[in-house]
């Protein structure tokens, strides 16, 4: 595979735990690696594990999923991440947990890097300042082609520092509760996604409206929607966003439309929450998209 079609993933892997006591594989970069692989893509996913049991299964899961575990670093020091979740209503809410093995994700111990392809990271992984300072890096030798994926977890973040990340991206993508707490003075979501395309100088603009679908914005004013299915089963709403992310990096590097990325990006999104968690194990899972799609 060619390094322009091998996309880089930087951020945190962590456990969902769920009220019931389920552990789930999770957070936003490895879930959108996962389903990379599972269409693929072969993506060089960049964390941090801690050296405990967790950690080691983090490692076991990539390899059984076909994975490069070779930007997974070991820390000795710090554990595994959890996030603990919280269900109602067919929403979910988290309690992140600070100073994490995910943290700490060092410059020094980046693996060999592909060149001029698209790379995909989030804002949570940027709230401490060693992987703070790995993420500058990589920002900088990808800015070509840039996607931010906007995760407002509090505590873990503050208005300018994410707008400065948000800034020149290529591409960010955010929901809409997001969206209104990063440009709050704008009269309806309409002008607050032109404002913030056009103040950070994006290329696209990807809104997440959970039941409602997702919204893309170019920056040349074009707009394009798509709804789920109304009877779409859910199970939980945890990763349907990384689900839709994941399917629009293999859109972009395929070089589908945009109404049609959208529209299959949300189908994927909908087979997802009809799952517990955000990831799936079985490998026959995206075979049917594989067929669909015409990728293999």
């Amino acid at each position: 595979m060619p390094d322009s079609q091998r996309p880089v993933i930087f951020g945190e892997v962590l456990y969902d735990c769920f009220p019931d006591g389920q552990a789930v594989l999770g957070g936003a970069p490895f879930n959108v690696a996962w389903h990379l692989q599972g269409f693929g893509l072969a993506p060089l996913f960049i964390s941090r594990v801690g050296d405990d049991p967790l950690g080691h299964h983090v490692r076991d899961a990539m390899h059984k999923h076909g994975m490069d575990a070779s930007g997974l670093q070991l820390d000795s020091l710090h554990p595994t991440g959890k996030v603990t979740i919280t269900l109602s209503d067919n929403s979910h809410s988290f309690e992140i947990i600070p100073d994490q093995a995910y943290d700490y994700i060092a410059r020094d111990a980046l693996p060999p890097l592909p060149d001029n392809t698209l790379f995909y990271h989030g804002s949570l992984a940027a709230r401490s300042p060693v992987s703070a300072q790995t993420l500058a890096f990589l920002s900088a030798r990808y800015a070509g082609k840039r996607m931010v994926d906007v995760n407002l977890r509090s505590p873990w973040w503050q208005q300018q520092p994410v707008l400065e990340m948000v800034d020149k991206a290529w591409l960010a993508k955010l929901n809409d509760e997001e969206l209104q707490q990063l440009v709050p003075d704008a009269v309806d979501d309409a002008n607050r996604m032109q404002q913030l395309i056009q103040t950070a100088g994006l290329h696209l603009l990807l809104v997440t409206r959970g039941a409602a679908g997702a919204e893309l914005l170019t920056a040349n004013g074009d707009s394009f929607r798509v709804a789920p299915d109304a009877v779409t089963e859910v199970v939980d709403t945890v990763g349907a966003g990384d689900a839709l992310t994941s399917v629009l990096i293999l859109a972009v590097l395929q070089g589908w439309p945009y109404q049609q990325a959208l529209e299959r990006s949300q189908a994927f999104a909908s087979a997802i929450v009809g799952r517990r968690g955000a990831i799936v194990e079985e490998a026959g899972f995206y075979q049917p998209f594989i067929d669909a799609w015409d990728l293999s």
